[in-house]
């Protein structure tokens, strides 16, 4: 008995030294768990994305061959997705998460080792389906471990944990590679591994036992489930919204804007590096405010803080390449509106990284909901595929502005679909959870 108490105490030692954290006051320790694997996660990757493409260079393959080692790690985790929710509605959060941070742990440990181009990119492929695993299971576990007011800090902390790790990443994978090109993959599954221990020690379950407790009664058959959140206009809301994040954040802000910079702009990689960094300062400062507000004021303000944000954010872009190109500016007022642009998407992702997510929690309302967090989860993963491949036809057929204006445009949906939304902060059950 003494045994299994152990991990139990662990937790709670670890929920007072959150409850001494200010940022984190009031929240259950499995909170600052999560945010903790989280940074690790990141970590990891962020040390070992940057040479993968050089690694996969060494094996004598072309551009796209190697691009492609990137890609089908994102195929495979966007294509797993539903299986990994309706792994979590039937074997729980915790064994999900937990058995796929060892996957990816496991499956880059061994792409380290590979011989050849097919056994790198089989690998990679799997640990996309780890990543699946863990993804799903890490946030519906956030969603079901606090409580209504609490869900948009506590996502607000998790996206935390990933941004301060995808920030320190890169900066530590450079004393990684010169050590050896294959290190990075031994170190992304160290930090992996660190990161399923710290789930498995520190875990509570208590929190999940009380809510199961509480909603016991009459569980609906998943795709059931699905469909009747799919008819809800907050849900409809909360997947428009990160669809939006996919598309702006991780699709044209990843593909677009360095070609911008140094085409449309005509300035070194290091402005977009300082960009980038700019929009990441402000959303890091302004994740736990972001998601307080939405404890406190209601996620539809949070959220048309955000979607509207965007919208501005891409709308100022899009005039910069104008100011250069159309208006024939100098082009230092088209380097200053890109930094404003980035700015202003900096603050409209941090109330994009919480809100959201607080939605679907409201939604599912302490239930198991793995096939609604997966669907959630898979929109992003949607926009970031569709973003880049639209964004290369419009700056080929047309230019910067065009591929900046369909940003704004999707942008703008998710606008309406916010406006139309009913609030959900404080309901205490819904079709869907019934």
């Amino acid at each position: 008995m003494a045994t299994a108490d152990l991990p139990m105490s662990r937790s709670r030692r670890l929920g007072k030294a959150v409850r001494r954290t200010p940022l984190l006051a009031g929240l259950p320790a499995e909170v600052a768990v999560l945010s903790a694997v989280a940074f690790c996660v990141a970590l990891g990757f962020g040390i070992l994305a940057p040479a993968l493409p050089v690694f996969a260079r060494t094996f004598d393959v072309t551009a796209l061959q190697a691009s492609a080692v990137i890609s089908v790690f994102a195929l495979v985790r966007f294509v797993t997705s539903p299986l990994a929710g309706a792994l979590v509605d039937r074997l729980g959060e915790r064994m999900v998460m937990s058995t796929g941070l060892f996957i990816v742990a496991l499956s880059s440990a061994a792409a380290g080792f590979s011989q050849t181009y097919g056994q790198l990119l089989a690998l990679r492929g799997v640990g996309g389906l780890g990543s699946s695993m863990f993804t799903v299971s890490a946030m519906a576990l956030l969603l079901r471990v606090v409580d209504s007011d609490q869900r948009g800090r506590a996502a607000g902390a998790f996206q935390g944990g990933f941004l301060l790790g995808g920030v320190a990443g890169p900066a530590v994978g450079g004393i990684v590679v010169a050590w050896s090109i294959r290190a990075p993959f031994f170190v992304y599954a160290i930090t992996l591994i660190a990161a399923a221990v710290v789930a498995l020690v520190f875990m509570s379950r208590s929190h999940l036992r009380e809510r199961e407790q509480e909603v016991a009664h009459g569980e609906a058959d998943k795709l059931e489930q699905l469909r009747v959140a799919l008819k809800d206009r907050a849900y409809q809301a909360a997947l428009g919204t990160n669809l939006v994040t996919g598309f702006v954040a991780f699709g044209l802000r990843s593909s677009a804007v360095p070609l911008f910079v140094t085409e449309g702009l005509d300035r070194g990689a290091s402005m977009t590096g300082i960009g980038f960094l700019v929009a990441a300062a402000l959303q890091a400062v302004l994740l736990l405010p972001a998601g307080r507000m939405a404890d406190t004021q209601g996620r539809r303000k949070a959220l048309l803080i955000g979607t509207i944000g965007t919208t501005v954010g891409m709308i100022i872009l899009t005039m910069s390449d104008i100011a250069v190109n159309g208006l024939g500016t100098a082009a230092v007022a088209g380097t200053v509106l890109f930094l404003l642009a980035m700015a202003v998407q900096g603050v409209a992702s941090a109330f994009l990284g919480s809100a959201p997510a607080a939605v679907v929690g409201d939604i599912m309302a302490g239930r198991k909901g793995g096939i609604v967090v997966a669907t959630f989860q898979m929109m992003s993963d949607v926009g970031a595929v569709a973003g880049p491949l639209v964004a290369g036809v419009l700056i080929d057929g047309l230019d910067f502005d065009w591929a900046f204006a369909a940003g704004a445009a999707l942008s703008l949906v998710a606008v309406t679909l916010v406006v139309l939304m009913p609030e959900t902060l404080h309901r205490k059950r819904t079709p869907a959870t019934a």
